[in-house]
């Protein structure tokens, strides 16, 4: 079975809310979705979160690579799905000058390789996470329900008290805070949503790249009294050598994530002792299967690993994620599945959105195991381009 068509969209698809962080604020999210035909009519949707102040990708950039990439030319004639998930892995887009870490193009190709993982899961039957078994058994460990965390990302004052009694009424057991917002105090901040949230709450921070390095052990120290239990890319990426010292004197786990964008940054972070775990984000890290490698070789080396996400996936991304939390062992943190809480449009005909608690079941398939609602495709739609057929 071969695939004869390849189209992507750029959408854009509002918030329902504002997400600020250190790095940034956002409003709306412009994405690109991937769509997948084979010869026999099945047809699959991959999505990429391109985003600049991660990997270097803009939506312009990374719609021009998909384009100039010999995509045809890597495409095979598959017979089953091992076949299509081999065909899958081996997937390179071409080269970007200058990219030393080898990650400016994986918003782009996520959204190429969960787009074919889709149309042959859906052809041949089988859930994307079947990925999970056949690459990596250390890791397989089937789940019927993920639990995600919950989130505070800028509220402040009374509406961060606000927010935190929300996440201790929903019933979360995991909750990120986002810390290192000019103009708010992240002590009497963090101080005010532990007390709400109750010492029971698995509580860790997101600095998003906010402080210099020779600060960044003074300001997790001022938090870790509040039993934060990592601290989530306490400097920016130019300056992550710095890391292995502020991991020895703040004494609080530390995990990468601006700076964790591939095997390259993997090697080099375990290199230099640089972290204690990985925010793996499936568009971050070039799809499902590079995550999967990503959690694999942390685990032989050691290290830790979250489930993360990106602001502003819909329902393609969340399905995508959901099949990596209920197929991969010892994930310490889950992140995703926000879609009816986050986007204005999901894409989907189904709400993936998680229930109370965070709780959310496995995805059996075929592929994602959803359908794309094309109405809802058709409205945020900026533009089409045709890479193949």
């Amino acid at each position: 079975m071969r695939v004869v068509e390849l189209t992507a969209w750029h959408v854009r698809i509002p918030l329902k809310k504002p997400i600020r962080h250190a790095s940034h604020t956002r409003h709306e999210t412009d994405n690109v979705v991937v769509r997948c035909v084979l010869e026999n009519g099945a047809e699959g949707f991959g999505e990429g979160v391109p985003r600049e102040y991660v990997t270097g990708e803009t939506i312009d950039s990374a719609l021009a690579l998909q384009k100039s990439s010999d995509l045809g030319a890597q495409l095979e004639d598959c017979r089953d799905f091992a076949a299509a998930i081999g065909m899958a892995e081996r997937l390179r887009l071409a080269p970007t000058p200058g990219d030393d870490r080898g990650c400016q193009g994986n918003g782009a190709r996520c959204a190429v390789e969960l787009a074919l993982l889709d149309a042959f899961g859906k052809h041949f039957g089988e859930p994307i996470s079947r990925a999970t078994a056949l690459l990596t058994p250390d890791l397989h460990e089937p789940h019927a329900w993920v639990r995600y965390s919950g989130a505070i990302t800028s509220a402040d004052g009374f509406q961060a008290k606000l927010a935190a009694w929300k996440m201790w009424i929903y019933g979360f057991r995991q909750l990120k805070v986002k810390v290192g917002i000019e103009g708010q105090n992240d002590v009497a901040r963090l101080g005010a949503i532990r007390k709400r949230v109750g010492r029971k709450m698995d509580v860790r921070i997101d600095a998003n790249e906010a402080w210099p390095a020779a600060l960044a052990a003074e300001r997790i120290l001022e938090l870790k009294p509040f039993g934060i239990t990592s601290v989530e890319q306490p400097v920016a990426h130019a300056e992550v050598q710095a890391l292995a010292a502020v991991r020895k004197e703040a004494g609080v786990p530390i995990m990468l994530d601006e700076s964790l964008c591939g095997m390259i940054d993997a090697r080099r972070a375990v290199d230099a002792k640089s972290c204690d775990l990985f925010n793996l984000r499936l568009s971050k890290c070039g799809g499902f299967i590079p995550s999967l490698r990503l959690a694999q070789f942390a685990r032989q080396h050691g290290l830790g690993y979250q489930l993360g996400c990106q602001v502003g996936e819909s329902c393609i991304l969340s399905a995508a994620g959901r099949h990596f939390a209920a197929s991969v062992k010892d994930i310490r943190y889950w992140e995703g599945s926000y879609d009816r809480h986050l986007v204005k449009e999901a894409l989907g005909t189904r709400d993936l959105t998680f229930r109370w608690g965070g709780w959310a079941p496995a995805l059996p398939g075929p592929g994602l195991g959803i359908q794309v609602d094309a109405a809802a495709l058709t409205r945020t739609a900026v533009r089409q381009e045709v890479l193949l057929g």
